[in-house]
């Protein structure tokens, strides 16, 4: 049976109805509609997780900048605190932060990312993933699988709402990716294709409204710790929904929600850094001294 990219509650059924995880069903249709081999597909995608470690290892130099000189060093500074065993929230989580600034930095530096689903909130799933292989100890294997299922919730997002900052504001990018990553980890953890959902709900439902107010236009500020919020949030929504918490609204009633919220928020709201934290005077004054705006 063909897969249809529309609804993610038809991922689910036809996952649960295989018992099959819905990254086990995305890689054999997607192998099947493209006429390739699913080893080759697999090995593509095994690739881009390569691309995401290397990136969260040169991200987290400490001599690392942007080439506007606004951004760099915060993931360093993560990764010590790391280390250092005196955190908050563990040393997992906090490389979990680390790597999702380190990806994220790394982009502002134009260094080579893998945009899931976009430049500006790539941090997000390589965290999480990433988080999963190195800190929980979890199969590569698997964790290249979680991809598949990523991918196909974030084509699912893109078929009924947006992915883009200047379409539906920031909740479209670091939103969607915080939910991508949520079903990554959820099905690294071992838990249903419901739970994925569910996960995937209220990761969107917690910013939804989240708006795209780049500084000076650039993709640092505040882009840069949304990635790391984004992937706290993965990891919340990802807790709920193995824990058997389930969101009361659909995903895709959430997804449906955010598009129509996007599409309400006014223009200085979606990427054209004349509204948010973009307007603001610290914002204008950064703007003024790079570009004289």
């Amino acid at each position: 049976m063909e897969l249809r990219y529309n609804s993610l509650a038809g991922l689910v059924r036809a996952a649960t109805e295989s018992g099959r995880q819905i990254s086990e069903l995305v890689l054999a249709d997607q192998a099947k509609q493209m006429e390739r081999d699913p080893k080759l597909l697999f090995q593509e995608m095994d690739r881009r997780l390569t691309v995401m470690d290397e990136a969260a290892d040169e991200g987290v130099q400490p001599d690392l900048r942007s080439t506007s000189g606004l951004t760099g060093g915060s993931a360093y500074l993560l990764r010590i605190a790391a280390d250092s065993g005196n955190t908050l929230c563990g040393g997992v989580f906090t490389r979990a932060l680390a790597r999702a600034l380190a990806v994220s930095e790394l982009n502002a530096a134009m260094g080579r990312i893998v945009a899931a689903p976009t430049a500006g909130s790539c941090g997000i799933l390589p965290a999480a993933v990433l988080t999963m292989l190195h800190d929980r100890g979890v199969a590569r294997h698997n964790c290249v699988m979680s991809l598949f299922t990523a991918s196909a919730v974030g084509m699912v997002i893109a078929n009924n709402a947006c992915l883009a900052g200047a379409q539906g504001g920031c909740q479209a990018e670091c939103g969607s990716a915080s939910a991508m990553a949520a079903a990554a980890l959820v099905e690294l953890a071992g838990g249903s294709p419901q739970m994925a959902s569910h996960a995937v709900a209220i990761a969107l439902k917690n910013v939804l409204g989240l708006v795209c107010d780049p500084v000076a236009g650039l993709v640092e500020i505040p882009c840069i710790k949304r990635n790391a919020s984004g992937i706290a949030n993965a990891f919340t929504a990802a807790e709920l929904a193995l824990a058997g918490v389930a969101s009361a609204i659909p995903a895709d009633e959430v997804i449906i929600a955010m598009k129509r919220i996007g599409d309400a928020m006014p223009a200085a709201l979606r990427e054209t850094s004349e509204g948010g934290l973009a307007a603001t005077p610290t914002g204008r004054r950064l703007a003024a001294e790079l570009f004289g705006l």
